[in-house]
């Protein structure tokens, strides 16, 4: 695993003021991007910029942030297309819930049935309303879009790198 951790991708600007448009990929979008927070923002060439958080605000289906220093379009213009993130050692805050997992603990876990039968990786995690929906890459097939809930997902097993499934009828269906 690595040390830093995607909590959202800028995708554009928004105003003049220096503001960026941010697609949120953390469950604590309120402790992460609190004014004052610290963030790295890995650009597209790879570098690494840390920045403090100035002002956040959701706006539709986003996260709107602005960064100390970054007053201006023109110097939030640079900032497009890269990923903010935080260092692993930032997780000691967060107190998840029993049955609460962080995105990186999921993602790369391998998917099986109830009846033994493999499925393939968990690749990648959507949260596009109530419930959080896992991507499995499929060997040969489309990704499966699996719904993270009690009625499918039986067992989570981070330290054998699993998880159960009880698959709903047709899910598994091409």
């Amino acid at each position: 695993m690595t040390d830093w951790l995607d909590v959202g991708k800028i995708v554009n600007t928004h105003g003049v003021r220096g503001e960026v448009r941010i697609i949120s990929q953390t469950d604590f979008p309120e402790r992460r991007y609190a004014p004052g927070s610290s963030l790295s923002i890995r650009m597209k060439d790879g570098s690494r910029r840390p920045v403090e958080v100035k002002s956040h605000r959701p706006h539709k289906q986003f996260d709107l942030l602005t960064f100390k220093g970054y007053d201006s379009i023109t110097e939030a213009e640079i900032l497009k297309e890269s990923m903010l993130q935080i260092h692993k050692d930032q997780l000691g805050a967060d107190e998840l819930d029993e049955g609460e997992y962080y995105y990186f603990q999921i993602t790369g876990l391998e998917v099986w049935t109830d009846q033994k039968e493999y499925i393939g990786k968990i690749k990648e995690i959507m949260s596009p309303g109530a419930n959080d929906v896992w991507v499995v890459q499929r060997e040969g097939q489309k990704d499966l879009l699996l719904p993270y809930i009690d009625d499918v997902v039986k067992q989570i097993d981070l330290e054998r790198n699993f998880v159960i499934i009880t698959p709903m009828e047709g899910l598994l269906d091409l």
